[in-house]
């Protein structure tokens, strides 16, 4: 992944926060970036357990940026080419990887399936119980039904080594363009583009807290 000084976020807690926040990765094992899906049953026995394996996180939410959103710098040189406005989290590893049936395995999944479910249930679908609706849980369901289904999942447990970020947001603009960018995004009139305007917005907070 290409990286600018600009666009680099090394703040382990805002990466893991992120990783939390939008979990579903793509791993890679032989080269440094790729679109292989995480769970590509396939690419599993390609996996060396001694090699540094890359696992990418990307936000859901990312943008195309007009040239006309430069509304300094496009009337004055026109020196703007079109861009695309998007976060990403890489994280670095070692990997293991739990397949059979074995004792080990099996209380590793068990334990993954409940955390997994459980953040997912909360954190992602907001299912806290009170007012809220309760999580679904894993006991909710027959043990020999998830026994079953347990057995057709392959869990990879990564030990990381190293993370990294990039949030590009139009930070490379001035501040003129940049305040284009987010009156762009919002005259888009769309979800979409309102939450890329709060991330350009937010990003720019942040370059000025720095400066201060």
């Amino acid at each position: 992944m290409y990286l600018r000084n600009i666009h680099a976020e090394s703040h382990i807690p805002t990466l893991r926060q992120f990783m939390r926040d939008h979990p579903l990765g793509t791993l890679t094992t032989a080269i440094t970036s790729s679109e292989y899906p995480f769970l590509q049953t396939s690419h599993i026995p390609g996996v060396e357990l001694k090699d540094e394996v890359l696992v990418l996180f990307t936000g859901p939410v990312h943008h195309y940026v007009s040239p006309k959103f430069y509304t300094d710098t496009k009337p004055t040189t026109g020196k703007v080419v079109p861009t695309w406005n998007y976060a990403a989290v890489q994280a670095y590893g070692r990997a293991t990887v739990y397949f059979d049936s074995g004792e080990a395995s099996t209380d590793y999944l068990s334990q993954q399936i409940s955390d997994l479910s459980q953040h997912a249930e909360t954190a992602v679908m907001g299912y806290t119980g009170g007012d809220k609706q309760g999580p679904w849980k894993v006991s909710d369901a027959p043990d020999r039904y998830i026994a079953i289904m347990q057995k057709a999942i392959i869990g990879i447990k990564i030990d990381i080594t190293r993370l990294g970020g990039k949030f590009k947001m139009s930070q490379e603009m001035g501040e003129k363009d940049r305040a284009g960018v987010i009156d762009g995004f919002e005259s888009l009139g769309t979800e979409v583009g309102a939450e890329a305007a709060r991330m350009v917005a937010e990003r720019q907070e942040l370059m000025k807290g720095v400066r201060s």
